[in-house]
């Protein structure tokens, strides 16, 4: 299974972390966030009206859209604020909008987005500090749900083994 592990951590504390899930894969690609200076989405709708499935901001997140289509599964690794993610993983998960369409259908009585691409996204969280981990669960299920694909949970990263032992 190839894996895309997109990383908003400094690159030594995902050092370890990165290893570990590069060796459950022969195909894996890891994208540091921390120097591409990624702009928050501002809610133009563009990725989604002007310019379907291309976001307006010009920051270099295309390269992380299009490795999303590409891989299997994409793993993320992200700090902690508040009990949740930070602000850093907020801003990737959210930029992730061009992947679906901005049209709504009704599924198991809940609105959901139509995909924009016939792929089923598989996403996974590690993150680092202090969160509540049944609401990260929570929430990462809710996103891939979103985004028509698949939560394969979230766990501190210091349980990455043990946690992502079965996407490989």
């Amino acid at each position: 299974m190839s894996i895309l592990i997109v990383n908003t951590l400094p690159e030594d504390a995902a050092r370890e972390a990165v290893a570990l899930l590069a060796a459950r894969s022969s195909d894996c690609r890891v994208i540091h966030t921390r120097s591409m200076h990624l702009q928050p989405c501002v809610g133009c709708n563009a990725c989604w009206l002007r310019t379907p499935g291309i976001c307006a901001l010009r920051d270099g997140y295309e390269e992380i859209l299009r490795a999303c289509l590409r891989y299997d599964a994409v793993i993320f690794l992200s700090g902690t604020a508040l009990n949740f993610v930070d602000h850093h993983m907020k801003n990737v998960v959210d930029r992730l909008l061009p992947l679906v369409t901005m049209y709504i259908r009704i599924v198991d009585g809940q609105c959901r987005h139509v995909p924009r691409y016939n792929k089923t996204y598989r996403f996974g969280l590690l993150y680092a500090g202090a969160a509540d981990r049944t609401y990260l669960n929570e929430w990462l299920g809710r996103v891939a749900l979103n985004m028509a694909g698949v939560s394969l949970g979230a766990c501190p990263i210091e349980e990455a083994e043990e946690a992502f032992a079965c996407i490989c």
